[in-house]
């Protein structure tokens, strides 16, 4: 490769507070349109802004979270354009003085950890929302979002592939829904992200010329939007061409971005700060009040899980993926007394089901008790962990203890010896040839012949116990 990506992102996070963050008008999503719209998202004359101290607080609480300076004075600012789903005009926003500063965020790409910078995020208010698919030859508005407490989160250009970029989006969506700040659902808007991407030949110290992919909702979008931009300009390039600063949108159909407008750079939307909104200015009683309802953040909970647990690096970023997962596996850990058992099952076979069947781990079927009766029958050889996923799929299906689900289908492992042994008996009777082919020193032989005691035995034998009494049948 002589080209190298350069990738920065501006996230928005759409804070979970009841009402905006200039009015009393509700957030609630999916109401009827511009039924949540009050006259000061309808921008009549003489209407005033209040500020939601509740988004102040929300965004002081991801401020903290990614290590990052608190301004204690920030001020308000009007981003000035026309668009119809803006009645005002302009966008409360801010600009020089954003409420939180720089700041950094670990994530995990593959078996390696790197940190992102985070420059800063700020707080402001969102748009409406156009609506062109219900309308011939007309565009809708829709003004209940307009007024929704944002805080756009902008890193600096530190990522270089569209894995980094989606395990950078991925950690941030982890930090915000954690913290209790975003509900972090993308299908409805609450979590977006722009994508600004460059390219660059390797070793050159000058960044390219940007492009920014708008408003990507889901992960997959994010991923194949910058795989896609880095080879439409790179091809752009060696054919001659140049890369023009714009605004681009992907679209899922064709796999492909297209040109939406030309790139506006600060100076076009003409910032000056808001005449009606005071300098909010943040007493160190508050943010000591935000630092003490903080919860355990995941990083050092997965650090803790790897210490406390023995679980691997990549198992701990799975199992602090969400609080709802952490809290499960804890629970399993601890009644079971298994911690890398224990992850083993929460990150292999009960997230398949949950997968399989569309569940988030608070509405699985299973409690990390029941699991843990299950683990432990694993632990004392009651069970082969083969046994104990058809065990598992009938604890799915019904209420029933891993005991009873034992008991009721005869599931107990055989481990006395003179039972395997007459079960390898009749295994080697009448698989002369495995038993050749391992005296002549084809050691998957052996592996062939432990099957057939399992498969004589239904599963039920020890697979140790099977393996130690065929080698010494066979004098290995």
């Amino acid at each position: 490769m002589k080209w190298e990506v350069v990738i920065g992102l501006e996230v928005h996070v759409q804070l979970s507070t009841v009402s905006k963050i200039f009015s009393g008008s509700s957030t609630a999503f999916g109401a009827e349109p511009n039924t949540q719209a009050s006259v000061v998202e309808l921008a009549f004359p003489g209407v005033l802004p209040v500020l939601n101290k509740a988004a102040v607080n929300k965004a002081i609480r991801l401020g903290l979270a990614l290590n990052a300076h608190i301004n204690r004075k920030n001020v308000f600012a009007r981003k000035n354009y026309f668009y119809p789903d803006l009645p005002k005009g302009y966008q409360i926003s801010q600009m020089d003085l954003p409420i939180v500063g720089p700041g950094t965020l670990t994530i995990q790409v593959g078996e390696e950890e790197k940190v992102i910078r985070v420059t800063r995020a700020h707080l402001e208010e969102d748009a409406g929302k156009s609506l062109h698919e219900d309308f011939h030859g007309a565009t809708g508005i829709d003004l209940n979002r307009a007024g929704t407490p944002l805080l756009e989160v902008v890193s600096e250009p530190d990522m270089r592939s569209a894995e980094e970029a989606v395990a950078y989006a991925r950690g941030l969506h982890t930090l915000v829904t954690w913290l209790g700040i975003c509900d972090g659902n993308m299908q409805e808007g609450s979590f977006r992200v722009d994508a600004n991407v460059s390219v660059r030949p390797f070793g050159q110290a000058e960044f390219g010329t940007r492009c920014e992919i708008k408003n990507l909702n889901s992960f997959r979008f994010l991923e194949a939007a910058i795989n896609y931009e880095v080879e439409r300009q790179i091809e752009l390039i060696e054919d001659g061409g140049r890369v023009v600063q714009e605004t681009r949108l992907y679209d899922p159909d064709r796999g492909e971005t297209r040109s939406m407008r030309s790139k506006e750079d600060a100076h076009d939307y003409r910032y000056f700060p808001d005449p009606d909104l005071l300098p909010v200015v943040i007493p160190e009683s508050e943010i000591e009040a935000v630092k003490a309802d903080m919860p355990e953040l995941p990083a050092a909970m997965k650090a803790r899980f790897i210490a406390d647990y023995g679980v691997s690096a990549y198992d701990g970023n799975l199992l602090t993926a969400s609080r709802d997962i952490a809290g499960y596996f804890e629970t399993l850990a601890k009644v079971s007394g298994q911690g890398k058992l224990a992850a083993n099952w929460v990150n292999g076979e009960l997230a398949a089901a949950l997968n399989r069947d569309g569940l988030g781990i608070a509405q699985s079927p299973i409690s990390a008790e029941r699991l843990g009766g299950l683990i432990a029958r694993i632990v004392d050889n009651t069970i082969s962990s083969k046994i104990a996923k058809e065990v598992f799929e009938a604890m799915w299906q019904g209420s029933d203890s891993a005991d009873a689900i034992i008991d009721a289908k005869g599931l107990r492992q055989i481990t006395d010896s003179s039972a395997i042994e007459a079960i390898v008996d009749e295994v080697l009777a009448a698989n002369q040839k495995s038993v050749e082919e391992f005296r002549a020193g084809k050691e998957k032989a052996l592996n062939a012949l432990v099957g057939q005691v399992m498969k004589a035995s239904k599963g039920k034998a020890n697979p140790a116990q099977a393996q130690d009494i065929l080698k010494k049948k066979l004098g290995a």
